[in-house]
């Protein structure tokens, strides 16, 4: 609660500060308008000073008004009812020859007004007016960057929602070597008596939603100690060493507080390897500069540990990777069956589940999934549930959150011709084909020629097998099974269409890995090279070696392409009952599908 309301407040003061920066640019708007449009009208009722001579010696002028201090005077005309005003470059100068004209019989009545106070009040806060303004924007900018009341730069949330390790599933391995340092932070005196210091940083690496931030935060639940969370890209604000500055306060806090846990989630934002000293780089190695020197600054009793999440850890710099530093880094892998089907058990704890829900096989037909995925899914099979009335959550609601999350959501209404319906039936019932007679790609799921995201249909796999390592032959026939598509539509309709470029697309970057990074060409070799990262690294081991790469490339695709076909040809009676049944049910289940193909 203590949290939302900080977050609450923050939001209010930045809308606040917007607002105030609206208003004030509005006013500028107005006041330079108004301004304009005073200007004017003094223009309009401007008299120069040689026409006012002029004007004085004819006896035009009835009445001269003059404020004491000031060198504008206004002047009333004898046939005029607006007063008009004129300039007099000496009032001393322009009094004497008043009184003159008196004397030689001009009947001019000259009048002499003390000043106004109000006015001047007013005169003078006008002239500073931009001056203020430009101090008040200043300070409101500030504010918004994190310079605001009292130099804080970052009030962080020490959170009261203590999270323990039996919300986190998945990751025994990872939990046990934690628990290492919940007892550094619970009982630092055991270590230090045997010589040991505290880690002073943990370095969280793994693919976005694996639980990163989740695993932090149950490490401070039970050690029970304040965790200061931050993100590495609040860091780097539009002004020079607002970041360094943000690192300094987020230690300072921390000192106060200890022992407590620093989270620096996204760490590649600032600790990025150092690189040119120009703009934006200068203040992003000043940051990490100075969060170097923080991390060698602390002392190891002071039992703060430093830990940091990032998806890229090869982006980091060697010196914040060195020990003194981060001294460990611990990958958090996918979770495997087991860890699916726990992570599914906590999140639907507040879910309204069907007593025939198997969270075993939802487990089972989600491999590769992140926890962040499986608790989607489980939302999503609540608001679909929700939508269609039902009282608990089914499995076929479940099995639709899992097509919604992986494939688009569904678009029944979508008008498809019946040409484009027949060349989609062909090319799912092409990829369907082919791949039954695949060792690696036989297990199929569902076809379906319903619209769904972009794609026109989809041939959906079981995904019930954990892998580690992916063999040649997979990845062969996977290319055959990709194929599949094209293939069917070239021999059953004879022609092919532009429905295949995303197979083509995903075809080209298997072959060209298993080329270029997997070593699995006989003719090119067990070499591995990133051309995504050096492109001129390939020029290092000759000249022709791009044109042969190519070439393999190519082969291995061609190659797949000419087995696709073969099999479609050797199977054209089942590719015409899957691709007719799809056109008649628009949804082929796996049940289905395998009936066709046990019939004699």
């Amino acid at each position: 609660m203590a949290n939302n309301n900080k977050n609450n407040e923050n939001k209010k003061k930045k809308i606040m500060y917007s607002l105030i920066s609206i208003l004030l640019i509005l006013g500028i708007v107005i006041g330079i308008f108004t301004i304009m449009a005073i200007n004017k009208q003094e223009e309009d009722k401007a008299v120069a000073y040689t026409e006012l001579i002029k004007d004085i010696d004819e006896g035009k002028i009835e009445e001269i008004e003059m404020t004491v201090g000031s060198t504008s005077v206004k002047l009333k005309y004898k046939d005029e009812e607006k007063e008009k005003k004129a300039i007099v470059p000496s009032t001393q100068a322009f009094v004497e020859l008043i009184q003159e004209k008196v004397k030689e019989g001009n009947e001019i009545k000259l009048n002499q007004v003390a000043r106004n106070m109000i006015g001047t009040a007013i005169e003078g806060i006008i002239s500073f007016l931009p001056t203020i303004i430009l101090l008040v924007l200043v300070v409101l900018i500030l504010q918004m960057q994190g310079l605001g009341d009292k130099g804080k730069v970052y009030d962080p949330d020490i959170s009261e929602e203590k999270i323990k390790f039996d919300d986190v599933a998945g990751l025994d391995e990872e939990k046990s070597e934690m628990l290492e340092i919940v007892e550094f932070l619970k009982r630092p005196e055991q270590y230090t008596k045997m010589g040991a210091k505290t880690p002073r940083g943990v370095l969280l690496a793994g693919k976005p939603g694996t639980g990163k931030t989740l695993i932090a935060k149950a490490i401070a639940g039970e050690a029970n100690v304040p965790f200061i969370s931050m993100s590495g890209s609040e860091f780097v604000e539009m002004f020079a060493g607002l970041g360094a500055s943000r690192v300094r306060k987020l230690f300072e806090k921390a000192k106060k507080i200890s022992p407590c846990i620093i989270f620096i989630d996204e760490i590649d934002a600032i600790g990025s390897r150092r690189a040119s000293s120009n703009g934006a780089d200068t203040e992003n190695n000043q940051t990490l500069n100075q969060l170097l020197v923080e991390m060698d600054g602390f002392d190891s009793d002071q039992s703060i540990i430093v830990m940091a999440a990032t998806n890229r850890p090869e982006m980091l710099d060697e010196a914040l990777l060195r020990p003194g530093r981060f001294d460990r880094t611990i990958n958090i892998p996918l979770p495997d069956l087991l860890g699916r089907e726990e992570i599914l058990k906590i999140h639907s704890k507040n879910k309204k589940l069907s007593k025939d829900i198997d969270l075993k096989g939802i487990a089972g037909d989600t491999a590769g999934f992140t926890g962040a995925e499986l608790e989607n899914i489980l939302n999503e099979a609540a608001i679909i549930a929700t939508n269609k009335k039902h009282k608990f959550i089914e499995n076929i609601d479940i099995e639709d959150a899992v097509k919604k999350v992986t494939v688009g959501l569904e678009k029944h209404n979508r008008i498809v011709s019946d040409k484009d319906k027949k060349l989609t039936a062909y090319h799912e019932a092409g990829h369907a084909v082919v791949s039954r007679y695949l060792e690696t790609q036989k297990d199929i799921k569902e076809v379906s020629i319903i619209p769904r995201g972009i794609a026109g249909g989809y041939t959906m796999y079981k995904t019930n097998e954990d892998k580690f390592y992916v063999s040649k032959t997979e990845m062969e026939e996977k290319l055959i099974s990709l194929l599949g598509g094209r293939a069917a539509e070239k021999i059953a309709l004879d022609d092919i269409s532009t429905g295949a470029s995303n197979d083509i697309e995903v075809a080209m970057k298997i072959a060209r890995d298993m080329v270029t990074v997997y070593g699995m060409s006989d003719k090119i070799g067990p070499m591995s090279m990133n051309l995504d990262k050096d492109p001129y690294q390939i020029q290092l081991l000759g000249n022709n070696l791009e044109d042969e790469i190519g070439k393999e490339v190519k082969a291995i695709l061609e190659d797949a392409y000419e087995k696709a076909q073969i099999i479609l040809k050797a199977h054209r009676d089942k590719l015409d009952i899957v691709a007719e049944k799809l056109l008649e049910k628009e949804i082929i289940n796996e049940q289905e599908f395998e009936e066709i193909f046990n019939q004699i």
